[in-house]
């Protein structure tokens, strides 16, 4: 079942909404990033990623989050998990006055084996791959992404790394 826009802008006004945040790396090790599109967090640098539906399990919003957004479809097994974030923004997707959008997200790393060469343009209108030095010196890049790169880091000191995909 689909919601209204004004049925969803209630929920964001009402609810938290719970995510998935995919910090994609390449072999160097830099994160893709994507110009957004829409709010929240429009006109800066963020990881792809999206809003878990009702009803959906865990596994099946990962595969239509990772076909939508790096235009090839990835599983949950193939990915380590980062930790669980708090997002909150003053707008929200219609960009009405006075109404914030709060996330719950779950961000999880992934491996860059490939990915196509033009990726989806519906959330971000240009994509780059930065290291954590240079999205900390770009003020375009959203401060919710910034501790992801922590995260990574601290992965690579462990025994997880992101699988391929």
């Amino acid at each position: 079942m689909q919601l209204s826009e004004r049925d969803f802008l209630e929920v964001i006004e009402r609810t938290p909404l719970v995510s998935i945040d995919l910090v994609v790396q390449d072999a160097a090790g830099r994160v893709l990033l994507g110009w957004r599109s829409n709010e929240p967090a429009k006109n800066t640098w963020f990881v792809p990623g999206g809003r878990i539906r009702k009803n959906e399990t865990l596994d099946a919003a990962f595969l239509r989050i990772t076909a939508a957004e790096l235009g090839k479809a990835a599983a949950l097994a193939e990915a380590v998990p980062l930790g669980a974030y708090t997002h909150l923004y003053k707008t929200n997707f219609a960009e009405v006055d006075g109404i914030g959008t709060h996330y719950v997200v779950l961000a999880y790393a992934l491996r860059r084996a490939e990915l196509p060469d033009r990726l989806p343009a519906e959330q971000h209108s240009d994509y780059c791959w930065l290291n954590a030095d240079e999205a900390h010196r770009n003020a375009e890049v959203h401060p919710n992404v910034l501790p992801y790169f922590e995260a990574l880091s601290g992965l690579a000191g462990g025994n997880k790394k992101p699988a391929g995909f």
